[in-house]
């Protein structure tokens, strides 16, 4: 088929606002008077090439916004906006731009970041004709989605949590914020978000009506940068007649994971009611929760990162353990002074 009647008809196909439409005319006006400039014989389908290479370079971004916003853009207005944090997220965020539409709301990945254990995705929610998103008077914390969000194509355990960001209740968009983290890499998978009606919870009620019905499924590569550094190498400390063996601690400006093994078996009751017993509490503080993690920055502030997520499984007459989560906003290295795990203390020197 021809190579030109193939580009045109692929171009009908796309949907692009005025704004693109015009965009796309403007450059492609532009490279193909920067062909016919050249003295050099080029074939036909070059110009064609190029426009649908602008194309597609907008079509990325289509959707609500209807162009790329870039990391910065996405994260400084979550974890911080001064000039050592936008350095950072420039760094290691990656705009992503997949999106899928249903019922006329669009949910796009807009762009993700992290390090090698931890991730934060920012999904933007928005309805196609700008009119307002939610009713009246919602806030962040009233909404609540269904699907099973995130999931990754690693073969590990993660947890986390997500949460909805409303900065305008009359506006068209909003944000939806989905922490994750992994005892396995994960910045070099493939991840795929699944949602499934928006939800409000009516306090007046005690019930969750919907307030967004549709399905959406947006597949994306978590392919961005790991700034993080290793530290530990297997220092011990005891506690509750108990040994414990650091063994790594992975830091980065956004997140942190600390690993540790303990020399005995964790024993769980195996009630199988369902509910955690109170035998299996003390056994989860002893074990886990009781683990003090601590970020001193350079300023003298100091950080308690104990009470994070994570694993904690009997192997061998052993109990290994894995804690870590994202940051509420990033942290420069520089501005980390030392990380201690249960006492024990490692200065963090910036690279």
């Amino acid at each position: 088929m021809n190579e030109v009647f193939e580009y045109k008809k692929a171009l009908e196909e796309l949907r692009f606002t005025p704004e693109q439409k015009a965009e796309i005319a403007r450059r492609t006006a532009r490279a193909a008077a920067e062909v016919n400039a050249s003295r050099r014989a080029r074939p036909v389908w070059r110009a064609a090439f190029i426009a649908a290479a602008l194309a597609a370079m907008l079509a990325v971004g289509a959707g609500a916004s209807g162009v790329l916003r870039s990391a910065v853009e996405v994260f400084s207005p979550l974890f911080g906006g001064a000039p050592a944090q936008t350095e950072i997220i420039d760094k290691i965020g990656y705009p992503v731009g997949a999106s899928d539409t249903d019922n006329g709301v669009t949910v796009t990945a807009a762009a993700v970041m992290g390090d090698a254990y931890n991730a934060v995705i920012v999904y933007t929610i928005s309805r196609d004709d700008g009119t307002a998103l939610l009713p009246e008077g919602t806030t962040g914390d009233m909404l609540l989605v269904h699907g099973s969000g995130t999931e990754l194509n690693v073969l590990g355990g993660t947890h986390g949590g997500s949460h909805f960001v409303v900065e305008d209740p009359a506006a068209s968009s909003i944000q939806l914020v989905d922490m994750l983290s992994s005892d396995v890499p994960i910045n070099d998978c493939t991840a795929t978000g699944v949602f499934e009606n928006i939800w409000k919870w009516d306090e007046a009620t005690g019930e969750a009506v919907p307030v967004i019905e549709g399905k959406w499924k947006v597949k994306f590569e978590m392919a961005y940068e790991d700034s993080s550094v290793s530290l530990g190498n297997g220092e011990t400390f005891t506690q509750g007649g108990m040994t414990f063996t650091i063994d790594g601690i992975t830091l980065s400006p956004v997140a942190y994971k600390v690993d540790y093994t303990v020399d005995s078996e964790v024993m769980w009751s195996g009630s199988g009611s369902g509910r955690q017993s109170e035998e299996d509490s003390r056994q989860m503080a002893r074990y886990f929760e009781d683990v003090e993690i601590l970020l001193t920055l350079t300023d003298g502030t100091v950080v308690d990162l104990s009470n994070a997520g994570g694993s904690i499984g009997p192997e061998d007459g052993v109990t290994v353990c894995s804690k870590g989560e994202m940051f509420s906003q990033v942290i420069p290295m520089e501005d980390m002074a030392s990380i201690s795990v249960g006492g024990v203390m490692y200065p963090v020197r910036a690279e």
